[in-house]
């Protein structure tokens, strides 16, 4: 049986309507908003002040409505928080947020998967991903199991796209760590967002110290989140995996320095290899 959907019941929906919606939106989030057409989709982030990820989502703008109305695929993980944090950036705006995970899920489709009902828009991250459906949730039953799953993430993880919560933890990683610079997940020309002074200092000085990157390895993969381990010392954590490859967020100039001498990198006394998709040395700072 060909596996091309998989249910991503890790996720949730989360409807941001009203007159002020898409001004509310472009005000907080990394990614721009004002120039977002109808049925098309945003990767972005909401921020602390001090620039860390709060949440990553995709903001679809809902073309059954008059430009009002946007749903917002979000981790399940995250979403009574965002919640939280929305609402309490409303003020005096016009803006209705709303959870809708009750009533909407959010399935990942193949190309050329139709999905009856379904709000279906690409996913803007990276070349090779599958598209993503926002759809009923009645409609979900009978739907592939884990096999869809499992090539849902066989997906991800080659397009070198890290997942939050197994990849980089919310509330402690800056947005380069987690790729979204390279992921189209912030606008470095918009105005400002909440946290946008230390995105931009951190994109004009080049000064990511740590990403995630790809890593291969032989046999079993290390569990997500083991220390990963250079000369005695921790340079890093491993995420998820699949196949041989996985992610894994790195210091990158150690991690550099262990791929130009050869040395061994292990986790969980695994040996990985620095060979995976998305090493960025052009911005490793190595003083």
């Amino acid at each position: 049986m060909r596996v091309d959907r998989a249910a991503l019941a890790d996720r949730g929906v989360i409807e941001v309507s009203g007159v002020d919606a898409r001004a509310f939106l472009q005000r907080l989030v990394t990614n721009d908003v004002d120039q977002l057409e109808p049925g098309k989709a945003r990767y972005a982030a909401l921020l602390t002040p001090q620039g860390k990820i709060i949440s990553d989502f995709f903001i679809v703008a809902d073309p059954r409505g008059d430009g009002t109305r946007f749903l917002m695929d979000v981790p399940s993980s995250t979403k009574g928080d965002l919640v939280k944090k929305l609402t309490l950036y409303r003020l005096r705006a016009k803006v209705e947020v709303r959870d809708r995970s009750d009533e909407l899920a959010v399935m990942a489709i193949a190309d050329g998967v139709a999905v009856d009902g379904a709000l279906v828009f690409a996913d803007p991250r990276a070349d090779g991903l599958w598209n993503r459906a926002i759809v009923a949730k009645a409609d979900l039953s009978g739907e592939v199991g884990d096999a869809g799953r499992w090539a849902y993430r066989q997906h991800r993880i080659v397009a070198g796209v890290p997942e939050g919560g197994l990849d980089f933890a919310y509330g402690e990683t800056f947005p380069h760590e987690a790729n979204l610079d390279r992921l189209h997940g912030v606008d470095f020309r918009k105005g400002c967002y909440v946290g946008q002074e230390v995105v931009s200092r951190v994109e004009h000085r080049g000064t990511a110290r740590k990403r995630v990157v790809g890593v291969g390895f032989e046999g079993d993969a290390p569990d997500v989140g083991s220390d990963i381990v250079l000369d005695g010392g921790t340079i890093g954590v491993m995420g998820s995996a699949v196949d041989g490859l996985g992610l894994a967020l790195l210091r990158l100039d150690r991690a550099e320095e262990a791929r130009r001498n050869g040395t061994s990198v292990t986790a969980a006394g695994i040996t990985l290899h620095l060979n995976g998709p998305g090493w960025p040395t052009n911005d490793a700072k190595t003083d």
